[in-house]
């Protein structure tokens, strides 16, 4: 019921992660990222707790396939269920796929990047998605959501998806970018696409507002001077 797929940028040191879903609000329950940690994808049958308790056991030094494997010894019976990306500072990946995650179920690896997904409908999507962001330049938001478009293009879940999300974040303790299609009947990932493209131009500004409101420039709607 999800595909998705998490990088990181060594220029910039940002971490995110793109992903869809049949489901509702799938980005609310299964996107994780910390600002000079890594960033964590938990999936299939969701348990949001994981994400934080991975990006916890980073922040204390563990690499991600560290912080992959105590989840999967501490987890129990239930981590058959689940299925968890996760990605950290070296650029080194780590997924755990459990025996009991849906459908058909892929996933892979890359430097710098991770993808993976249940219930679908090619089994090569993850793989696709990876090659897509080796090869494509440019900021990392840019880069996610154009790999998640060439998931979807590879055949993406085997029913159509209703959510999709993109996380970003860089330096500060908040998002650089949270955008989310929680629920539509058209396609969520075009609705992404079209949201990154309104909010990359302004992202700079939002964070010059919140560090330096003096230094902001205007916001350019009706009533600001």
């Amino acid at each position: 019921m999800t595909f998705s797929i998490i990088g990181h940028c060594p220029e910039t040191g940002m971490f995110g992660m793109a992903i869809s879903s049949s489901s509702p609000a799938v980005a609310a329950r299964c996107a994780f990222a910390r600002a000079g940690v890594g960033v964590v994808s938990t999936q299939n049958v969701t348990d949001p707790r994981l994400g934080p308790h991975a990006l916890d056991l980073m922040a204390r030094g563990a690499s991600a396939a560290e912080a992959v494997a105590i989840l999967a010894r501490s987890g129990g019976k239930h981590m058959a269920w689940r299925q968890v990306l996760a990605l950290g500072r070296s650029g080194e990946s780590s997924i755990h796929s459990g025996t009991n995650v849906l459908g058909m179920w892929s996933e892979a690896q890359g430097r710098d990047t991770a993808a993976a997904g249940n219930l679908l409908a090619d089994a090569g999507v993850p793989e696709v998605m990876v090659q897509h962001f080796q090869s494509s330049t440019g900021h990392l938001g840019a880069r996610l959501v154009g790999a998640l478009r060439a998931g979807l293009d590879a055949g993406g879940e085997a029913g159509p998806v209703h959510s999709a999300g993109l996380l970003v974040v860089d330096k500060e303790s908040w998002p650089l970018a949270e955008l989310r299609i929680d629920w539509t009947e058209d396609c969520p990932i075009a609705a992404l696409e079209a949201a990154w493209e309104v909010y990359a131009p302004q992202m700079q500004d939002y964070v010059t507002r919140a560090l330096n409101p003096e230094a902001a420039p205007s916001y350019g709607v009706p009533g600001d001077e």
